[in-house]
């Protein structure tokens, strides 16, 4: 394995996950997130309630060809077919190039071929689930499975006898995002859905991400009623606070769920209700899964793991 890079890195990089880029941005390197004048779709810059580091700063869209970078990282395929081509210049165009895959194939599950078609590009896969399910062409790859921060570490209580979802758009993005899984469960136990655009479904609307600790640790349980997915930060962020995870037993949760221990995945619903039940009536059992949950996310979604992974991925592109 390469050693981690001997100086410290200019990363240009886009603003599309904002807790990813918070944690991604723990890597100690300089971050430069591109921003333009109307704030627009990726361009945000880093603005918002995260507390972004030192090392992590705005570029303005119309300075990018004027500013020097050792890597650029692109998280969208948007990026790399449009902003690529139309704001870097053709030496920037040359340098070390990463693309943080963050979903699986939307087109067809296991046909679709991989969108960055460059053998000197670096794919990174946030699953194990991404990776095989692409067909990654001759770009090659590696996974670095996510890592999380905790923005605060408060005592699990479970006090609220409800599960927690935790979705934006949920209404908007339908059957892969499980909008009728949600409306299915709810009518059978008590949900509370946050998030952006939640008031739709009758949530409570988008919590920010100061808050978002307090309001993990006082849920019974999370459940994920996402059908096609990588796996979601919120997920991690449960498992981080002590909650026990409800799910469907697909994607990359299936491996980080084991039934009985730290929650339970099923793709029959109506055994995920049991679960539920089960776990608004014993808070014992609860706090047992939640803290086996939270032992396994400190271990195998540690922000030091990640931190050395990235280090790994960075020392590879710039050998």
């Amino acid at each position: 394995m390469p050693d981690p890079p001997r100086r410290r890195l200019r990363v240009l990089t886009w603003h599309v996950h904002g807790n990813y880029l918070y944690n991604l941005t723990q890597v100690p390197h300089d971050f430069h997130v591109v921003a333009n004048a109307a704030r627009g779709a990726h361009k945000t810059g880093v603005g918002g309630a995260l507390p972004w580091g030192p090392n992590v700063v705005e570029v303005a869209e119309e300075r990018l060809r004027d500013e020097a970078f050792d890597v650029v990282i692109y998280q969208h395929r948007a990026q790399w077919d449009d902003d690529r081509l139309r704001v870097l210049s053709d030496e920037q165009r040359r340098l070390p190039r990463i693309v943080i895959e963050h979903d699986p194939p939307q087109e067809h599950p296991t046909d679709t071929r991989h969108w960055c078609d460059d053998p000197g590009a670096l794919i990174v896969h946030v699953t194990h689930f991404n990776a095989l399910m692409w067909d990654n062409g001759a770009t090659p790859w590696r996974v670095v499975e996510h890592g999380v921060k905790p923005l605060a570490e408060l005592p699990w209580t479970g006090e609220l006898a409800r599960g927690l979802v935790v979705v934006n758009h949920l209404r908007e993005r339908g059957r892969r995002l499980g909008a009728d899984v949600f409306e299915q469960m709810r009518n059978e136990v008590p949900l509370h859905l946050v998030g952006m655009g939640s008031e739709a479904l009758g949530g409570a609307g988008e919590v920010a991400q100061p808050a978002l600790p307090r309001v993990l640790a006082s849920h019974r349980f999370f459940f994920n009623p996402i059908r096609y997915t990588s796996l979601g930060l919120a997920v991690v962020e449960a498992l981080h606070a002590g909650l026990p995870v409800v799910g469907l037993a697909t994607t990359e949760l299936a491996s980080v769920i084991s039934n009985g221990r730290n929650g339970y995945t099923d793709t029959r619903p109506r055994y995920l209700i049991g679960v539920m039940r089960e776990l608004l009536k014993d808070i014992r059992l609860a706090r047992t899964w939640g803290a086996a949950g939270q032992q396994l996310a400190r271990e195998r979604f540690a922000i030091g793991r990640f931190v050395e992974d990235w280090q790994r991925v960075l020392a590879e592109v710039t050998a």
